[in-house]
């Protein structure tokens, strides 16, 4: 590997398999997620793309019946070594959920809660400036800059998804998770997160389960194509949806399942 490669990888999944008590879930996956750059997860519903996606965080270790095998290596680091806090882990790697699910605070305290309990930061004038630098990053402040003390269930679906974005870039993550952030959406919010991936993607490497081809085809740089547990295709997006090299990817990309 060359070291302009090996500079472009962010994530490197080595031999990874997930099982539910006795349920084998992901059969020994591997791949490389590339800094920087935008991957969408595809496949039907039960293929185990949230699944390998809350592996990227270890939130699946909050699942008691769940063992996972083999490596993701972020920075060099496998994140399942013995000697890793999977706490930090999920301070690196933010997640963003399908349904929106903001603190029951304010929209201030929203993006100011994980800075000031991680000890990131102070209460006074440097919490409020990555306050406001969160949420225009998020692409919010400026519809909420005049009533930050508001609670954040009082906006709007689109909006409520911004912040948890906001919320999960305060902490300067090193990578973020999305699972279908827009399937609760209406076209226009959905519009503008995916404008808002795109922008993000300048600062943070995303990985994203989409059921929504089209969205997929909009906005990712490289496409996965998981079945049933297994990872069947994983390519730049071009040659995913023109060209793919296996039949099922092709199948399920024309729509003859899923």
């Amino acid at each position: 590997m060359t070291n302009e490669i090996k500079d472009s990888i962010k994530v490197r999944i080595r031999d990874l398999n997930l099982y539910y008590g006795n349920n084998h879930a992901l059969h020994n996956i591997n791949m490389d997620l590339h800094k920087n750059k935008i991957t969408a997860l595809i496949g039907p519903s039960g293929c185990g793309k949230s699944t390998f996606l809350r592996c990227l965080n270890r939130m699946n270790d909050l699942i008691r019946s769940v063992k996972v095998d083999g490596q993701v290596i972020i920075d060099e680091k496998n994140i399942y070594d013995k000697d890793v806090d999977e706490v930090a882990v999920r301070k690196r790697v933010g997640m963003v959920f399908q349904q929106p699910n903001p603190f029951p605070k304010s929209i201030y305290e929203n993006v100011a809660y994980a800075p000031l309990k991680h000890g990131l930061i102070k209460k006074g004038h440097h919490c409020d400036d990555l306050v406001e630098k969160s949420l225009v990053q998020a692409g919010l402040w400026n519809e909420v800059k005049d009533k930050l003390k508001e609670p954040g269930t009082s906006l709007s679906g689109g909006q409520q998804q911004r912040l948890c974005i906001a919320r999960t870039i305060a902490v300067q993550p090193d990578v973020i998770l999305m699972d279908e952030p827009t399937s609760a959406l209406d076209p226009i919010s959905t519009e503008k997160i995916e404008a808002l991936m795109l922008e993000l993607k300048k600062k943070y490497t995303i990985i994203i389960v989409t059921h929504n081809m089209q969205q997929a085809g909009r906005i990712a740089d490289y496409t996965a194509f998981f079945h049933l547990g297994d990872l069947i295709e994983y390519d730049e997006t071009e040659t995913i949806f023109i060209n793919p090299s296996e039949k099922k990817t092709e199948d399920y990309i024309t729509g003859r399942y899923g």
